[in-house]
């Protein structure tokens, strides 16, 4: 009588079972604390500037994103998972944001933008923008983003390096830096 070893007992694929799930659960307390500390981050923001949205906008392949996290003065602004303009988004924009470009846009009616900009802008309800880059050390990450949408603002230096800094801190999270 020929006995068939049961794969349950067998201790190297117990073993292997086990780092499998290992890497599976600490994958999944990586990204709850990469979601815990931009959500944490955006909300911030958005209450210490008094904005009406903070988003995200998360880099997933060459230059493609969206908006993965916001946090909003009202449901009414919500642009959860917007993927921006294609065309006007492009290799260039992105080399500027790599080079840690900010662009702080006190009235979109007023600035001198390109036309898709403004037309997306106006889209979600921008009246002020505030774009800082997240940079880690594999590139562009994201971009942290404020919108003011009620009227035009004037972004103070203090807004600025308050969105530089939590961009700074994001980028050096290890739950960031290893995704």
């Amino acid at each position: 009588m020929q006995s068939h070893p049961n794969p349950e007992f067998n201790p190297s694929v117990t073993a292997h079972r086990d780092r499998g799930l290992q890497k599976v659960l600490e994958r999944l307390i990586g990204t709850m604390k990469r979601d815990a500390l931009v959500i944490q981050t955006t909300n911030r923001l958005r209450e210490t500037l008094q904005v009406d949205r903070v988003v995200l906008y998360y880099f997933y392949y060459q230059w493609q994103g969206q908006v993965t996290f916001e946090a909003l003065s009202s449901e009414e602004f919500s642009i959860l998972g917007s993927t921006g303009p294609d065309d006007c988004f492009n290799d260039e924009y992105a080399a500027m944001y790599l080079a840690g470009r900010v662009r702080a846009i006190p009235d979109i009616e007023s600035e001198a933008i390109a036309t898709c900009h403004r037309d997306f802008l106006r889209q979600l309800q921008v009246r002020a923008n505030l774009v800082v880059p997240v940079l880690t050390p594999k590139g562009l990450w994201g971009l942290l983003v404020a919108h003011h949408c009620q009227a035009p603002r004037q972004w103070l230096s203090s807004d600025i390096e308050l969105m530089q800094t939590e961009a700074q801190v994001l980028a050096a999270a290890p739950c960031i830096r290893e995704s």
